[in-house]
């Protein structure tokens, strides 16, 4: 099914719900009223959904309207003023022609990204999305559910890698965990371990990227969260990036996480909007991030392809074996080979789509699910029950980090391009309205 209604549904439901004025083009509108338009309206659907969204560091006063003049609107409403603002901006996008033109890809952008409150908007009031719709609707990509027959010879691979096996062996994903603990990072060396990566993932970014001269962030460790890590823009160059130590952490994910959620990853993403985007040109849009939307496809993408930009595997295991593993206290003898594993299970990444797929629409128990990610994608009983907790909090997001990071991996490196071409194609795809549809040019 469609996300957004059709123009005649559309004018349909506009035509009789609502004829405030608010809701129809004015002679005076500009892209950048309408921008304000859009901020108000996600503010006011964010407080409606706890999370929805993911930050804010605008005008307060945009803040404040949505409060006095939206806060009183029922979903059904806010439901009508997506669709009707939606409309208003599509008439600078060429009647829906994409073009190359910064103001037109800034229009294609709103409207992007109003298609997703609006599919949001349904889901809250009940609407019953397939996995793939709501991906569609969401994010703006469709994405493949693989059989997960097709993992079966990866698996079979992956376990001539991982020793203990053969007949009357432990389960492959018990041995994995086992063999995997011998990379856990203390919990005391944690914060040595994390500063250092983080350090370098920013050192090797900068030597490609202009980031402001006043960016900064805090580190933190917190339990009890859904996710591993988390980036909390807070505006004005500034970050808070939380690790979650419910489970062990192993030495790769310090790389991983300080790529991912800094350097080039969020904390350097969202500095960019901010300074090219929001303060250069003043669209005062991008000063919200609404978290269910395709800005997310190339957040997270550009987050998870940056760690390879930033480190190819070679000097990822240098770096891990001459400074991480001594900082975390471990021996350094096997990290290549863990690596190579590593290496291994992402390409079993997507079988968590369908996993996800079927347990979201009711055909997968809790039990089964929990069950098919141990088997699939190989990890002990309470990180496949954590993943369960990460899709039953954010569902078909996790798209965002294996798809989001093939296409952005392909558009970046698309022609052979060489190691300077990728990071200029990197800032750029940080610096611009960037939808997942440009991916695909």
């Amino acid at each position: 099914m469609s996300a957004f209604p059709g123009r005649a549904a559309f004018l349909a439901i506009t035509a009789s719900a609502l004829a405030s004025c608010a809701t129809l083009p004015q002679p005076d509108e500009t892209l950048d009223t309408l921008a304000q338009d859009y901020v108000a309206l996600q503010l006011a659907i964010g407080e409606k959904e706890r999370g929805y969204i993911d930050a804010y560091y605008g005008p307060e006063e945009l803040r404040e309207r949505a409060l006095i003049e939206l806060s009183s609107k029922d979903l059904p409403q806010l439901e009508i003023l997506t669709a009707a603002l939606r409309t208003r901006v599509e008439r600078y996008t060429d009647d829906g022609v994409e073009g190359t033109d910064i103001d037109e890809r800034r229009a294609r952008f709103l409207v992007a990204q109003l298609t997703a409150a609006y599919t949001r908007l349904q889901m809250m009031q009940g609407a019953e999305l397939s996995f793939v719709d709501e991906a569609q609707g969401l994010f703006g990509v469709a994405p493949d559910l693989p059989s997960l027959s097709t993992f079966e010879p990866i698996i079979d691979e992956i376990d001539k890698l991982v020793p203990g096996g053969g007949e009357g062996g432990d389960p492959l994903w018990q041995r994995i965990d086992r063999y995997s603990s011998r990379f856990n990072i203390p919990s005391d060396r944690l914060q040595a371990v994390f500063e250092a990566s983080i350090a370098e993932c920013k050192r090797r970014t900068m030597a490609h990227v202009a980031l402001p001269v006043s960016e900064s962030f805090t580190l933190g460790f917190v339990t009890d969260k859904p996710w591993s890590g988390y980036n909390y823009y807070q505006g004005q160059y500034a970050s808070k990036i939380e690790v979650n130590t419910d489970l062990p952490i192993r030495l790769d994910r310090a790389i991983d996480l300080g790529c991912h959620e800094g350097y080039p990853g969020h904390h350097a993403f969202n500095a960019l909007l901010e300074k090219n985007l929001v303060n250069d040109r003043g669209w005062t849009e991008f000063s919200v991030y609404p978290l269910y939307s395709p800005q997310s496809l190339v957040a997270e993408g550009s987050a998870n392809y940056g760690i390879e930009l930033a480190f190819t595997p070679a000097e990822q295991i240098a770096f891990e074996t001459q400074v991480l593993a001594p900082l975390a206290g471990l021996t350094s003898s096997e990290i290549a080979d863990y690596a190579a594993l590593q290496e291994a299970l992402s390409d079993l990444g997507s079988a968590r789509y369908t996993i996800a797929s079927g347990y979201l629409s009711g055909d997968t128990s809790t039990e089964e699910a929990v069950a098919l990610l141990q088997k699939y994608q190989l990890i002990s009983p309470e990180r496949a029950m954590q993943s369960l907790r990460f899709i039953d909090t954010y569902r078909s997001y996790i798209i965002n980090y294996g798809l989001g990071r093939d296409m952005v991996r392909e558009w970046i490196e698309r022609g052979g391009a060489d190691t300077d071409t990728k990071w200029i194609r990197m800032e750029r795809l940080l610096s611009e309205p960037s939808l997942p549809a440009d991916l695909a040019k």
